[in-house]
């Protein structure tokens, strides 16, 4: 699934520089692209899917936008959505619109590959701040995230029980959900199982107060006080052993981990469950917020946007299927068909409506935490992933250090 864990994401931009020249200008031969301005064109897409479920839904949406507008529309599903996109870029013969992940847009906006088209859509603030600003460069909103993700706890309700703890036990603190996690752990079951990444370990730096930048994301805010209190915490936990990573239990994802009864709770996103339904089905567990922590509530958000190729023959026509399937509408139509949550915040309201077991992701987006997007940033957060595998035996310090000086190198080449 994309976004069982942002780690699969980041793939670097130098990995890709050997193949794709990736670093230079993509687009950038100073040469405008001719326009197809024909009543009838061919577009062609390219998905990073998570499943046949989202496959289907996408090229449904794609077909009825075509049989309504006149034209055709081909989706490709992507084997490496990064790669296939970095080499298409570099040869100038890009799909016309793709999915991108928020980890590499900001390296495709600064090298010029994608076609700035926000400023045509007249509702874009129905889209939250956060997700708009994810998709900005350079004051100017690119594209527009198909659908969002947050981060909840997911607790298996049958281990909870067992455990003699009801709903009045759900955490709500930091100091309840290590009470809880050490509770729970016993014999091959693991209070707490995440994903040893920053899309998972984040959520404790922004309930401490703390995050990797400042808001506009022109500064690091990494070696502070507030992210050495999150990761001690962290730290905490794994060392005690109430709380593990899903590679030490032998699993992927934590989602794994909760279905295969080795994770009490586990941190993930409201794909979940899609994950639970195909291959946990039986099991039953509940989803409530993460708990607060010195400076309140946190979670991190998830987003792709639909971008549209400033090398594309067929921008406007690009734009408007684009539009077509950001609809509210056709939100609820892929919520329904693979799980995903809206990124309109009016059809997450509906959305809410319609699935009320999801109300701990949706209330979530109201103080969540987006990704950093600045180019040349994914380097720096997967050296960040590196460093936090070894969390249990390494100084916070050491590797804030660490985030804190990569970071503020990427920011001076990024400006």
């Amino acid at each position: 699934m994309v976004n069982r864990t942002a780690a699969a994401a980041l793939v670097t931009c130098a990995a890709l520089l050997a193949v794709t020249g990736c670093s230079s200008n993509f687009g950038s031969d100073n040469k405008e692209t001719v326009q197809d301005t024909s009543s009838k064109q061919h577009l062609t897409v390219l998905i990073a899917s998570s499943g046949d479920a989202e496959t289907k839904a996408v090229k449904e949406a794609a077909a009825a936008w075509a049989q309504r507008s006149g034209s055709t529309v081909t989706v490709d599903v992507a084997k490496d959505v990064n790669q296939q996109l970095a080499q298409s870029f570099a040869g100038h013969k890009p799909p016309d619109a793709f999915y991108v992940d928020s980890a590499q847009f900001a390296n495709y906006a600064k090298g010029g590959s994608l076609y700035p088209y926000g400023d045509q859509i007249k509702d874009a603030n129905d889209f939250s701040d956060q997700l708009r600003t994810s998709f900005t460069y350079d004051g100017k909103l690119v594209c527009l995230p198909k659908d969002t993700s947050t981060l909840a706890l997911a607790i298996n309700t049958d281990l909870w029980k067992k455990s003699g703890l009801t709903a009045k036990d759900y955490p709500t603190t930091w100091a309840q959900l290590k009470k809880v996690a050490a509770k729970l752990t016993s014999g091959g079951v693991t209070g707490l199982v995440t994903n040893g990444e920053y899309a998972r370990v984040g959520v404790f730096m922004k309930q401490a107060g703390g995050w990797i930048t400042n808001a506009d994301q022109t500064k690091m805010t990494a070696d502070s006080r507030h992210n050495t209190e999150a990761l001690e915490y962290v730290q905490s936990l794994l060392k005690s052993g109430s709380m593990k990573y899903a590679s030490q239990v032998d699993t992927n994802w934590g989602g794994e981990a909760l279905g295969k009864g080795k994770a009490a709770m586990t941190i993930e996103g409201n794909w979940l469950t899609g994950g639970m339904e195909a291959d946990y089905s039986n099991m039953k567990y509940t989803v409530v917020p993460l708990p607060a922590g010195p400076a309140g509530k946190g979670t991190l958000a998830f987003s792709q946007c639909w971008g549209v190729a400033q090398d594309s023959s067929h921008r406007a026509a690009a734009v408007d299927l684009v539009k077509y399937l950001t609809s509210s509408a056709q939100q609820l139509k892929n919520a329904a068909a693979f799980g995903v949550m809206p990124s309109r915040t009016s059809a997450q309201a509906e959305y809410a409506k319609q699935n009320p077991s999801a109300k701990a992701w949706v209330d979530a987006s109201a103080y969540a935490q987006g990704p950093v997007t600045v180019a040349g940033f994914d380097k720096v957060l997967t050296q960040f992933n590196t460093d936090l595998a070894s969390l249990a035996t390494t100084a916070p310090k050491q590797i804030l250090t660490a985030l804190q000086r990569n970071g503020e190198q990427a920011l001076t080449k990024g400006d």
